[in-house]
């Protein structure tokens, strides 16, 4: 499940929210959890001929990175909106006006495999072509520290080191194992259409699937990068875990394009008072893990040029 997005924002005067993702039920189309929060669906927050690119389906999730790692030319974050349809339309309109080396689709994730807890961050190299993945677990250096992340990066601009092509047109094995040394667990994703709301689902979905996490934009953003020959992961953290319930069926307040209505969230508030304590709950909990994403995010993307 992977929870995030605004839904608590307007009851607490804050504008991070919950994002939930849940699996399906037996038989049935798998419910995909995210909840939309604004319609600017795409839009760049860095440089326009950037080497990286970084998807991320709303603010929320992409905030703690950018705070954390600043601006650099060579790195873009696009805001995809949720779900498979906004984010292959944001993906293929960034794709038309460059070429990134490597686009990463970052975000929340919800938890199926149940030795996965809130704040895990887990990936999946997209190798296609390019043979069997077996990332060697490398721990990270002695002394390393994720706060240095900010440092590591002037010196990566004009400094002869390597063109950007060089720094990002990074092959899956290496690509995993600088994953694996910023603290990410190699993991298989299941992509969906509708928020996975409940620990039974999750369980059933798992059953399914054999998948460890659920999302709803990574497998379309993967698909089109391929078509592209534009090397692509998904690095995502679990916003919850496979035995947690969602507080409530976020898909009742999700219209066509998959934002959230905030009216219909609010009645169903006042008629339910005791749900809000568990949805501020789950607010703090993803807030924690996006800020658990961007410092693994930061850490690798710092040692690609390493």
């Amino acid at each position: 499940m992977y929870l995030l997005r605004r839904s608590v924002g307007p009851l607490a005067n804050t504008d991070n929210s919950p994002r939930a993702q849940g699996p399906v039920p037996p038989l049935s189309a798998p419910r995909t959890g995210s909840l939309a929060t604004d319609n600017n669906s795409f839009h760049f927050e860095s440089g326009r001929a950037a080497s990286l690119l970084l998807a991320f389906a709303l603010k929320e999730e992409a905030r703690p990175f950018q705070r954390l790692i600043g601006t650099h030319l060579y790195l873009r974050v696009l805001l995809t909106g949720v779900g498979q349809r906004n984010a292959g339309k944001a993906i293929g309109n960034a794709l038309a006006e460059q070429s990134p080396k490597l686009v990463l689709s970052c975000g929340f994730a919800g938890g199926l495999n149940p030795e996965l807890a809130a704040g895990t961050v887990v990936f999946s190299v997209d190798e296609k072509g390019v043979g069997t993945l077996k990332p060697p677990p490398t721990p990270p250096r002695e002394g390393s520290r994720l706060s240095d992340a900010r440092d590591q990066f002037p010196s990566w601009e004009g400094s002869g080191v390597g063109s950007e092509a060089q720094k990002f047109a990074i092959q899956p094995d290496r690509l995993a194992s600088v994953l694996v040394a910023a603290g990410a667990h190699p993991a298989r994703f299941q992509c969906v259409e509708r928020v996975v709301t409940t620990a039974r689902e999750k369980r059933a979905l798992r059953q399914q699937t054999g998948a460890d996490a659920v999302e709803m934009e990574s497998g379309v953003i993967l698909a089109i990068c391929g078509k592209h020959n534009i090397r692509s992961a998904t690095v995502r953290v679990i916003s919850d875990a496979a035995n947690q319930d969602l507080p409530l069926d976020f898909n009742r307040f999700m219209d066509s394009d998959q934002n959230l209505s905030y009216g219909e969230l609010a009645l169903a508030l006042l008629k339910s008072p005791g749900k809000i304590r568990a949805l501020l709950q789950l607010q703090k909990q993803t807030r924690a893990a996006a800020e658990r994403l961007a410092q693994v995010l930061a850490k690798a993307i710092a040692n690609f040029a390493d």
